[in-house]
């Protein structure tokens, strides 16, 4: 426990989830990517301002394709750091229970 995550895909001819490999983690982190809508960026509050300029300052790569599974799925095999934080429009954040909550919950 705690030492990695496990990958499985869907077989649809037999509708079961077969096991892919283990992905382990890095002790490092791994990559020093950072995933967010900077386009947002105007309605952050200044701590989250602040941590996302230090990323860049410390070298970390923007990537951000705009789907949380695809990015969350890049930051879990290669490390890095996903941010969806709450701003001024959506104060608690806003998570998509459909396409986001769901499909990262299996």
């Amino acid at each position: 426990f705690g030492t990695g995550v496990q990958r499985f895909a869907l077989d649809p001819a037999l509708g079961e989830f077969l096991f892919v490999s283990d992905v382990k983690m890095l002790a490092d982190g791994g990559k020093k990517i950072f995933s967010c809508n900077e386009g947002n960026s105007l309605q952050w509050d200044a701590p989250i301002l602040t941590y996302v300029e230090a990323c860049k300052d410390d070298g970390y790569s923007a990537r951000y394709v705009g789907s949380m599974v695809s990015d969350v799925h890049r930051t879990l095999l290669y490390g890095g750091i996903f941010l969806y934080p709450a701003d001024k429009k959506s104060k608690k954040g806003k998570l998509r229970v459909l396409y986001e909550g769901y499909p990262m919950a299996m």
